[in-house]
């Protein structure tokens, strides 16, 4: 009976899945313009929910995933910018007088530049080794927790997704420039620049790869510089590698996060206040998860029915 079960589906399982397939390419193609990894998600989607009941419980776990990169990627349709100002002389001298550095006759200078003025070729191949575990750690991390406790896994990936939501309300509510765009562009404002390597352009160079101006060329928006998400991710990563007794793991981790919040500076994509703001953004995501898991009984409902439905 349960071999029936996962090699049929009902006409109402079928219609659903084809009907949010089918809306989800119109609509990113009207919003955005249709792109092959659009198309490219929905195939590897229906075919992994249609291929068996393992992989249709794995997909359906990390559609939460896939809900937060239609979520990034649609945020090119709506930029910030049109939103509300976007803060780039106020937020270069708030780093410069809380974090700035004297060098000499430079002056006082943001950490960025100072540490632009002296960078190393090890430390351009570290940074950029470093940044793309940005997104590799987390999914990686899930992978491995759907495996061993799907409480867990849920957990982690809900929280990742509030995480997220946390800082893409900021990103509206406090459009900001990044670094690499006051040393391009100073502080008057240009609403149509695209995205930039900035010093990992450095590792793309020493590699003779393009691995960080493919990624840029796709950024969702410049002026999401606050809070910096990537400083967030392997925070989250490293909380629940506690929580899942991750052991040595959680060492890795530890570097990883470390390396990270460095090489966002050391690159120019983010300043020190950007990475604190992303860590106070990754921490009120978990605080908030956990407060509602433990005093909202419809929401514990929710991930307890989430975590049956991928058993």
């Amino acid at each position: 009976m349960n071999s029936t079960r996962t090699s049929t589906f009902p006409y109402r399982t079928l219609l659903t899945v084809s009907a949010i397939s089918a809306g989800y390419l119109l609509l990113s193609a009207i919003l955005i313009g249709y792109k092959p990894e659009q198309l490219f998600l929905v195939i590897l989607f229906n075919f992994l929910f249609y291929l068996s009941g393992p992989t249709r419980r794995f997909i359906l776990g990390f559609s939460v995933f896939i809900v937060f990169w239609i979520i990034f990627d649609s945020m090119k349709a709506f930029p910030n910018y049109r939103f509300q100002a976007v803060h780039i002389g106020s937020l270069y001298r708030a780093e410069q007088q809380l974090f700035g550095i004297r060098s000499g006759p430079a002056g006082l200078q943001t950490p960025n530049e100072y540490l632009a003025a002296h960078g190393t070729t090890f430390l351009d191949i570290l940074s950029g080794f470093f940044y793309l575990c940005w997104m590799p750690l987390p999914l990686a991390f899930a992978g491995w927790l759907f495996y061993k406790d799907k409480t867990l896994f849920w957990r982690f990936s809900l929280t990742f997704l509030l995480v997220n939501l946390l800082g893409f309300i900021i990103y509206y509510a406090y459009p900001a420039a990044p670094p690499w765009y006051v040393r391009l562009y100073g502080f008057d404002f240009h609403s149509h620049t695209p995205g930039n390597t900035a010093g990992l352009g450095r590792f793309d160079s020493y590699f003779h790869v393009s691995v960080f101006s493919s990624l840029y060329a796709k950024s969702s928006n410049v002026f999401a510089a606050m809070p910096s998400l990537h400083a967030a991710y392997p925070l989250t990563v490293l909380y629940y590698g506690i929580r899942a007794q991750a052991r040595w793991f959680n060492a890795l981790f530890a570097a990883i996060m470390a390396g990270i919040w460095f090489a966002a500076v050391y690159t120019g994509h983010h300043y020190v206040l950007d990475v604190l703001a992303g860590i106070i953004c990754g921490l009120a995501g978990i605080f908030l998860f956990n407060a509602l898991y433990r005093r909202a009984d419809w929401f514990a409902r929710f991930v307890g029915a989430c975590v049956s439905k991928t058993q």
